[in-house]
């Protein structure tokens, strides 16, 4: 059986070799960043943060949860 090609985005190697703590904190630099002449202010992308991550992790739960 022939092994199929597989396109890897280098973005996606690049963080998957950081550590969670490191991606999170190379997240908010690039928020930082993207959102530094706007009026939003780092408390309000990481309150989003935290929201997106809350949901995130509910809906995995329930996936974990429910029955095949």
């Amino acid at each position: 059986m022939k092994a199929a090609a597989r396109k890897i985005d280098p973005e996606e190697f690049i963080l998957s070799v950081l550590s969670p703590k490191e991606r999170f904190e190379a997240g908010m630099r690039l928020a930082r960043e993207a959102f530094r002449n706007t009026a939003l202010t780092i408390e309000d992308i990481e309150a989003a943060v935290r929201k997106v991550r809350r949901r995130y992790y509910a809906a995995r739960q329930k996936k974990a949860a429910s029955p095949r």
